[in-house]
């Protein structure tokens, strides 16, 4: 299939640069590698370090084993450290900043996945590893399997000793490719106290916030926070460092909740008729066999505060606003936040705004294709639902008009360049499907591997929140209830598959 988008339309949209690599064999060969192992190596991580050594010179990566001169290793390298280190000898030490290096740990004991235990309870397992250890990635390796664990609650099971270079190209490398890290200070615009929480629009939203997050209560899926402050350290120049990292917050939430605001998105242009004169406010969209001219959206979206509670939201504090207007994003906190009040922008913010980007640019193209169609009217109207939770929905859980995409992406984190570019370009191929098909276009659902999911569209927070816990849907005036996970049946959603996560 054809991509809708070029590298530079979508530096344009987005900001992300077109030299951004996309797929696994792009990205292996632009990995340059290190290999720093500990003083010591059990048997079975001096054969695991070996295989996975040649496996990424297979893969087409820069590999060495070397650091630089000055016993550091450069910017940019991945530093592969099997074994246990040593406060003094931890790779860490020999890196820059941890922004500047992903640093993997290998570990010859079986994964911390525990039968019965939660998606937070995993997750915090494996965190406490990155703090104790310093490092970005972690592999368990035991003796007849090997087992990646991310930041972002990722858990992948290989069942082979030895990691097989398809593996290692199709799984390891996008999560070595592109590292996780807050958006930095400069990349967004901050406009303290420019969120008005007075108006009816806002009240409108902010009570779909409360009523979906009282339906994901109780449901482990859409975990909470992993708390910096509980987590050990080895020291407290390593606590620094994480907090640091972290740009200062209190710890890593997980998952999102958004509403774009409305927009009205103008109709898609021919590009080869004589109205369709390239624009610097258009880009060009391959689609249906078609090339269209399609308005660069300027949208807004309320979303949840990194880091609050997500069932329990206080709108108050807990909703702000970002935003994408003249090629940048910003980020709006509510009025009568006093400027001291630290207020970080979500992991996923790129994200976020590439599906409102997406969902006004899919407008554009129904009303030139598709005259008449609901989701551009809804779109306008009332905006559009967003719901990223750590895990993937059944069929039955799908909402009717929403195309389900992305189950063939590389497994990249959140974060990255490449999960806003894959949001973006796989809404565009969802309604391409969907046009195809002769299927009415309502939204998508964005499958993450390694990740989680993107549930967009015209629902409200509250709608999804009830099809995907099994509840009956919430009316405007219902009053409120806490929310039950569904434990019976079948229903993937609910069953907890660490290999999934």
């Amino acid at each position: 299939m054809t991509e809708p988008l070029s590298p530079a339309s979508l530096h344009r949209i987005l900001g992300i640069a077109p030299s951004t690599p996309l797929c696994p064999a792009d990205m292996a060969s632009a990995l340059k590698v290190a290999f720093c192992p500990a003083p010591e190596l059990s048997p079975r991580l001096e054969r695991f370090a070996s295989s996975l050594f040649g496996a990424l010179r297979s893969c087409g990566s820069s590999v060495t084993c070397a650091p630089g001169p000055d016993g550091r290793y450069a910017p940019g390298t991945v530093v592969i450290a099997p074994g246990t280190f040593p406060d003094h000898l931890l790779p860490i030490n020999r890196v820059s900043t941890l922004y500047n290096n992903i640093i993997v740990g290998i570990y010859d004991e079986p994964p911390p996945v525990v039968p019965g235990a939660s998606p937070q309870q995993t997750l915090d397992a494996v965190v406490g590893r990155l703090a104790w250890d310093m490092v970005h990635l972690v592999i368990y390796v035991t003796a007849d399997s090997w087992t990646v664990c991310s930041m972002n609650g990722g858990v992948t099971t290989f069942a082979s000793p030895l990691p097989e270079t398809a593996d290692v190209l199709g799984s390891l490398v996008p999560k070595l490719t592109a590292q996780v890290v807050p958006p930095r200070a400069g990349e967004i615009d901050i406009r303290h106290g420019e969120l008005d929480t007075s108006g009816s629009l806002f009240r409108s939203v902010a009570r779909d916030f409360g009523e979906s997050g009282c339906i994901w209560d109780g449901n482990p899926l859409l975990m909470s926070h992993t708390s910096r402050e509980g987590l050990a350290y080895r020291s407290g120049f390593y606590r620094k460092i994480v907090a640091r990292y972290l740009d200062e917050r209190t710890g890593m939430s997980y998952g999102f909740l958004a509403r774009q605001l409305p927009v009205q998105a103008g109709p898609a242009l021919d590009a080869d008729s004589p109205a369709g004169t390239p624009a610097e406010t258009a880009v060009e969209v391959s689609i249906a066999g078609r090339k269209l001219l399609v308005p660069i959206p300027e949208v807004r979206v309320i979303t949840t505060r990194s880091g609050c509670r997500k069932t329990a939201i206080d709108s108050r504090q807990d909703l702000v606003e970002t935003g994408l207007a003249d090629g940048r994003v910003w980020l709006a906190t509510p009025a009568g936040t006093a400027p001291e009040v630290a207020v970080r922008p979500s992991f996923d913010t790129l994200t976020i705004i590439a599906h409102a980007a997406g969902n006004a640019m899919v407008s554009s193209i129904l009303q030139t294709l598709r005259p008449g169609s609901r989701f551009p009217e809804r779109l306008a109207a009332v905006g559009a639902a967003m719901t990223h939770w750590h895990h993937y929905p059944d069929g039955e859980q799908v909402p009717e008009g929403h195309i389900v995409h992305g189950s063939d992406n590389p497994p990249v984190s959140c974060s990255t360049p490449q999960s806003a570019a894959y949001s973006l370009l796989g809404k565009l191929k969802a309604l391409e499907q969907a046009l195809g098909q002769g299927m009415e276009f309502l939204g998508d659902v964005h499958i993450e591997p390694g990740h989680g999911t993107n549930l967009v569209g015209i629902l409200t927070l509250a709608e999804a929140a009830a099809r995907l816990n099994g509840r009956v849907a919430v009316q405007p005036k219902r009053k409120r209830t806490s929310g039950t996970a569904r434990t019976a049946g079948t229903a993937v959603f609910l069953l907890l598959d660490p290999d999934l996560l």
